[in-house]
């Protein structure tokens, strides 16, 4: 017998309960994000767009970086740049290091906005964190 099919038999019902509690959490976690970037005025995919930039690792990130960051086509993203410079969120502007690059930049109307949806986060995860250690506690025994 396998490895993988000796696993899957030694699944009990507290493994499949303990799994739809973790994903339900997830979702709530999600629900909660894409309500608040809503009530500020974002798409979800907007907010993401914008964490994405300012979540870097301290490099001016390109288009084809933050697409990557959200598994979203190129194209995608240079529509959601679009739409997020027209609304003064984002910039871009020539790499000073390399000037054939384009990078992208968060206009400070679009920090601001970042920094209250990241508190509210912030403040919804550690509501969760209890939640999510005793599942993951239970998951991994």
């Amino acid at each position: 017998m396998s490895e993988a099919n000796r696993r899957q038999r030694d699944l009990d019902r507290s493994d499949y309960h303990h799994l739809a509690a973790f994903r339900r959490v997830l979702r709530q976690f999600l629900a909660f994000s894409e309500s608040a970037a809503r009530a500020a005025g974002l798409s979800p995919q907007q907010h993401q767009a914008l964490l994405a930039i300012k979540g870097r690792d301290g490099s001016a990130p390109t288009i084809g970086d933050v697409a990557g960051d959200l598994a979203i086509r190129h194209n995608s993203m240079v529509g959601l740049a679009d739409r997020l410079e027209r609304g003064g969120l984002l910039r871009r502007q020539s790499d000073p290091k390399d000037g054939r690059r384009v990078v992208l930049a968060l206009t400070s109307d679009a920090e601001k906005l970042l920094a209250q949806l990241t508190a509210a986060h912030r403040e919804e995860l550690r509501r969760l964190t209890p939640v999510l250690k005793l599942l993951l506690a239970e998951i991994g025994d």
